[in-house]
């Protein structure tokens, strides 16, 4: 047996806990001094955790290497799991055509470039963020910006600052789902908390975008609709997370705002409009009705009535819908429970904590049938079926999947082995009690931990696998909730996504600006820290008497 503690450098809480943070803060300048690829960093910050654990701590090698086994067991089922699957769907729309009619279909709705930044960005990129997540939604909507006639640095920043409010329920939440699964908090509860925080994001970040599209003109003529869509977006993530089901929090809210502008732009429309020119290169405003949008070539389903285009086009999204709701049927929800959970003791381990007390996290629950992975998987078969497309070509697909995420499979198993290594040895837990010293100011200092987590490894599934146990720890020795603080760290963690160096790359990448990453970042580290500021009050005050009804 192994029996944590938490200041075993010298009897030094202090000193312990700066030799506990020596793996975090070396992947964290590997990747964000010496630039070097996540799968590296995070590989290299294993070894480090491993060896602090065995040597700093004294964890028995062959228990180091059984936590080392369950995390990356953990990062491929379910966090992988869910991944895969949500980029087989996604890649099946590409392969077939329909996610280019897809962004056809949105572009047609209107030619005004800050209407279209926030359909495209702000309500199709969280659509993608809920599938794909990883840097496509920055790529795929900057893309589509750019073909739409936005200025480059223009479409660069508004993707990158729409893939904000979304990010916490990334992946069909991901993100929440590995916090659940390292802290040992209720999902339920995480999930809550997240969707009475993010909420406050995505009801500005709409008013920012257009601010950057078309700068105080903007603002002035559109921000009706702004309005709307930022309201609406939270709205729709407050109630999914709360009420419904934390996997869908994405999905419901980018409809349900995709329909409320629609619905808006048909009765209100902005009295000038900003159109692209034909050379795409710049964008200059237009009296309403005078402007002429750049002419789309032809589309292969040009053939389809617009109703049925639009249909297929949804098809995935809505199948993905159906087949969740299916699953919160509580007949159906018992059935899948019964027969498609598993539950072992992992082996290898036994551990207790300071206190005696054997760890929560030694025993695996293993969710086969019920997995948001394998019903991501029921949904690809089923768009497949839909789009026609036969079983070889489907299996490449998923192959093609597969080999585009190697890398991200090293990278995301590594930095969940990392995290149960840190966890389970108690060095988490000492870095944990030593932030506590900070008391109740400490609602200050998490989501800034929360926002470096991201900043820098690019995933706020990454971070809340890093920084999950460690903000709970110090939450319940500060006399906080940990349910708030856990929460914090993804939810602030995500005004981080716009920094970080991978999703910088992605967005120059994709507008053809190569190289133009530090001036991207100059132009949205203020609206990052100005957000980050925001948010940090609403979540202090949240700790406080005046917000803590929120809290579950």
């Amino acid at each position: 047996m192994y029996q944590q503690t938490l200041d075993p450098i010298g009897g030094s809480l202090a000193w312990s806990a700066v030799v506990a943070a020596i793996p975090l803060a070396a992947m964290f300048v590997m990747l964000g001094v010496f630039r070097w690829k996540a799968h590296r960093a995070a590989l290299v910050g294993l070894a480090l955790a491993v060896l602090v654990a065995v040597v700093g701590w004294g964890m028995p090698l062959g228990q180091a290497a059984a936590a080392t086994a369950e995390g990356a067991f953990y990062g491929l089922f379910p966090i992988l799991w869910i991944l895969i699957n949500a980029l087989f769907v996604y890649r099946l729309t590409v392969v077939t055509g329909w996610f280019e009619e897809l962004g056809r279909v949105v572009r047609s709705v209107s030619d005004d470039q800050r209407i279209l930044a926030i359909l495209i960005a702000f309500c199709f990129g969280a659509l993608l963020e809920s599938l794909a997540g990883f840097g496509a939604p920055v790529a795929i909507s900057a893309a589509m910006l750019l073909a739409a006639g936005m200025a480059p640095l223009k479409a660069a920043c508004t993707s990158l600052l729409a893939n904000t409010a979304p990010v916490a329920f990334g992946a069909m939440g991901a993100p929440i789902l590995a916090l659940a699964g390292v802290t040992g908090l209720p999902l339920d509860d995480l999930s809550a908390m997240a969707g009475r925080q993010t909420p406050f994001v995505a009801a500005v970040v709409p008013m920012v975008m257009v601010f950057l599209v078309d700068g105080r003109r903007g603002v002035r003529q559109t921000w009706p609709v702004a309005v709307v869509a930022g309201l609406t977006f939270g709205l729709a993530q407050f109630v999914t997370a709360n009420y419904l089901t934390v996997e869908l929090t994405d999905v419901v809210a980018a409809i349900v705002t995709v329909g409320a502008v629609l619905g808006m732009l048909k009765v209100w429309q902005p009295g000038e409009r900003l159109v692209a020119t034909p050379d795409s290169a710049l964008a200059a405003p237009v009296g309403a009705g005078t402007g002429v949008g750049i002419a789309a070539p032809p589309s292969r389903f040009d053939g389809y009535s617009r109703t049925r285009r639009t249909l297929l086009a949804l098809a995935p999204y809505l199948t993905i819908i159906a087949i969740f709701t299916a699953a919160q049927i509580p007949v159906v929800k018992a059935w899948l429970g019964e027969i498609g959970t598993v539950s072992f003791r992992w082996p290898g381990l036994d551990i207790v904590d300071v206190d005696g007390t054997p760890l929560a996290a030694q025993t695996f629950k293993l969710d086969h049938l019920k997995a948001t992975g394998t019903l991501l998987l029921l949904a690809g078969a089923l768009t497949a079926a839909m789009y026609g497309i036969g079983v070889r070509r489907a299996v490449r697909a998923y192959v093609d999947t597969l080999v585009q995420l190697r890398w991200t499979v090293v990278t995301v198993t590594s930095v969940l082995a990392l995290a149960f290594v840190m966890n389970l040895s108690g060095q988490t837990a000492g870095l944990g009690m030593a932030l506590a010293s900070a008391g109740g100011v400490f609602a200050l200092v998490s989501p800034l931990i929360g926002w470096i987590g991201v900043a820098v490894t690019g995933s706020d599934t990454s971070s809340n696998s890093l920084f999950g146990v460690m903000q709970a720890t110090a939450a319940q020795q500060a006399g906080l909730d940990p349910v708030l603080m856990a929460s914090a760290n993804s939810s602030a963690g995500v005004l981080g996504k716009m920094l970080s160096p991978q999703n910088l790359s992605v967005a120059v990448a994709a507008v053809g600006l190569a190289g133009a990453e530090g001036v991207v970042l100059r132009r949205l580290i203020g609206w990052s820290l100005g957000l980050l500021v925001f948010l940090t009050v609403v979540i202090y005050l949240q700790s406080t008497p005046v917000l803590d009804w929120m809290v579950p």
